[in-house]
């Protein structure tokens, strides 16, 4: 959520920062409303003041001319009977009056809410203008030693790859067939070395963020209340993309969604509570089965494990005082811990600076990491796919955006500090999501017997062994 101040005082920074993610949303309509709130809000607290002064003034008037009237006699004693009456009737005037300003606040503020929880976070003014994923733009790539994206997988390692639905198929590491007959479209079952290969990038990626880089490990839940989603920034935009679990129609008190990230869970954590400052940076990473409707994308990446309903991830998430350059750093961190984690497995990556159009309503800036996968991407002479990057990371910059949802502060100075709380900001990075990440695992990885080289520091994890196949 926006801080309503700023877009009070400058109400055109949000329009264009809408206009430059696409998102339409009413501005003006929301500036009005704000006005008029504020305007009933000021009168009603200026009548319960008088209300309050009257009341204490009122005893001692109605004492006064209720002796007065005692020896009043024809015209005066009507003349202080009005009074008296007027005098009485003061209260319940005012009272109406504030109650009449109550009720419209009321019917102001849901207007007004629903309209501000549209308003995007405005892009940071260094963040490239475009529509859409097209005008990202590349920050750098990096390729393990021997191997080069810009050249063909066969003219460097010899033969020509398989895609991983050909890899899983030839090594019985998935069924897509049961899969489907289980749960329909986009639904899969890992098997065998591809279920242990699932479980061991997913072990390495927790222990790599716990034990190299400090992170603490937290257990989330992936089935929530409405509130998180919306303070998260999930809802309104992106709802169509949750599964809900309709509980009220069976008698539950509230409806239940599930998770598309685990950032949903990690953040939730501390919603509506005031931080020690001493803690801060929060370090979180959590390791949750994660749903996705994927609404929108009928014919995008329909076979195989890239674009499924469900799956695996290992997200971290930062929280930290409210400081632009701090945020930035932590920025920069986080996207470290996962070139260093997939440099480890050896997989060619690139960074992409997502443009305007493509952050979404709640990022300031996202940087989109996107491994190499030799069995993706337009076909050549052959008939075979040429390879071709797919995102597989996605990093973060949120500012306060989510913890004014979540109405998460603390308090600079500490808890003994008499100073106003501030909300602190907030960031995400994926470290690992599995099973996408097994594609370009699985084809960089392949030898020419077709067979699997696991990466060494997956080896602990898959019982030391060494290759699959």
């Amino acid at each position: 959520m926006i801080d309503l101040k700023q877009l009070r005082e400058d109400p055109a920074r949000f329009r264009l920062g809408a206009k430059a993610k696409g998102i339409a949303v009413d501005i003006d309509t929301l500036v009005s409303l704000d006005e008029d709130k504020r305007r009933c809000q000021t009168e009603s607290e200026r009548l319960r003041a008088e209300q309050k002064k009257i009341e204490k003034e009122l005893g001692p008037q109605i004492g006064k001319l209720t002796g007065q009237m005692k020896s009043a006699q024809g015209p005066d004693r009507a003349r202080l009977e009005a009074e008296l009456d007027e005098i009485k009737a003061r209260p319940a005037k005012l009272k109406g009056a504030i109650q009449e300003l109550d009720a419209k606040i009321a019917e102001i503020e849901p207007r007004l809410n629903e309209i501000l929880l549209q308003v995007p976070l405005p892009p940071d003014a260094d963040v490239p203008v475009g529509t859409s994923s097209a005008d990202n733009v590349e920050i750098r790539r990096w390729n393990p030693a021997g191997f080069d994206t810009a050249r063909s997988f066969e003219s460097q390692r010899g033969f020509k790859p398989k895609t991983h639905l050909e890899l899983v198929r030839d090594l019985g590491l998935a069924d897509f067939e049961r899969g489907v007959k289980l749960a329909g479209s986009r639904s899969y079952i890992l098997s065998g070395d591809g279920m242990r290969l699932h479980q061991a990038v997913l072990r390495y990626a927790v222990d790599f963020m716990t034990e190299r880089n400090g992170f603490r490990a937290m257990s989330v839940p992936v089935l929530v209340r409405e509130e998180a989603m919306v303070g998260t920034g999930f809802f309104p935009a992106g709802r169509e993309q949750a599964y809900q679990v309709e509980e009220r129609s069976r008698g539950g008190g509230y409806d239940m969604f599930l998770t598309g990230t685990g950032e949903v869970g990690l953040m939730g954590i501390h919603m509506g509570e005031i931080l020690d400052e001493a803690r801060l940076p929060v370090k979180y990473v959590t390791v949750s089965t994660c749903f996705r409707r994927e609404a929108g994308a009928a014919g995008k990446d329909t076979a195989g494990l890239y674009r499924i309903h469900q799956f695996d991830k290992v997200e971290q998430v930062v929280i930290c005082r409210a400081d632009e350059a701090e945020s930035r750093t932590w920025h920069k961190t986080m996207i470290g811990y996962v070139e260093q984690l997939l440099q480890s497995l050896q997989l060619p990556y690139r960074l992409l600076q997502c443009c305007t159009g493509d952050l979404g309503p709640k990022n300031a800036d996202m940087v989109d990491i996107e491994s190499w996968m030799p069995g993706r991407g337009p076909t050549g002479a052959d008939g075979r796919p040429t390879g071709e990057y797919g995102e597989t990371h996605s990093a973060s910059r949120l500012y306060d955006f989510q913890c004014r949802r979540l109405n998460m502060r603390y308090r600079p100075g500490g808890e003994s500090a008499k100073g106003e709380t501030r909300f602190c900001h907030s960031l995400n990075n994926t470290v690992l999501a599995s099973p996408r990440v097994l594609i370009p695992l699985l084809e960089m990885h392949q030898n020419a017997d077709g067979s699997v080289t696991i990466p060494e520091v997956l080896r602990p994890y898959m019982g030391g062994k060494h290759k699959i196949g």
